[in-house]
């Protein structure tokens, strides 16, 4: 395993645990898709970090994470392999998982993207678009909590 691939595992893990820490499921089923992108959500506004968010600080940091906890998912659910260039200074940026059948995609972008552009570039869609089944998007924590008690 490369020293890259060392990082994608070991961000990856660091990010499930973080915001399974912070009310988020990220278990790296195809359905945690739908976490990130909540994730996103709520910590990003106008492709900039929300004031004290979660994002606010170690930015670079933290959406490499965000991309290898992608990636994993992907990996694990359609059979993928990583593919990097340790020659490359931004391999971190460039690092792209190559799928099964050939097609390529690159994660760590796939998350700049949806940090930048928000929700236009979801994560859980291109999942879907890549082949997997995130399911339907579900209902967000505040809104059933909200129904349970007045709906």
């Amino acid at each position: 395993m490369s020293s890259i691939e060392e990082d994608i595992q070991s961000s990856a893990n660091w990010i499930a645990h973080a915001l399974t820490s912070s009310g988020y499921h990220a278990d790296f089923s195809q359905q945690s898709l739908w976490e990130i992108d909540r994730f996103f959500d709520e910590h990003t506004q106008g492709g900039e970090a929300t004031a004290g968010g979660l994002l606010s600080r170690d930015l670079g940091q933290r959406i490499f994470a965000i991309g290898s906890y992608m990636g994993e998912v992907i990996r694990r659910a359609l059979g993928a392999e990583w593919v990097g260039d340790d020659n490359d200074p931004q391999e971190e940026i460039n690092i792209q998982l190559q799928l099964v059948g050939g097609a390529i995609c690159w994660p760590v972008q796939r998350a700049m993207k949806r940090f930048k552009n928000g929700p236009e570039d979801g994560i859980a869609a291109w999942g879907l678009g890549l082949g997997l089944n995130p399911g339907p998007k579900p209902e967000s924590p505040s809104k059933s909590w909200f129904r349970r008690f007045f709906g």
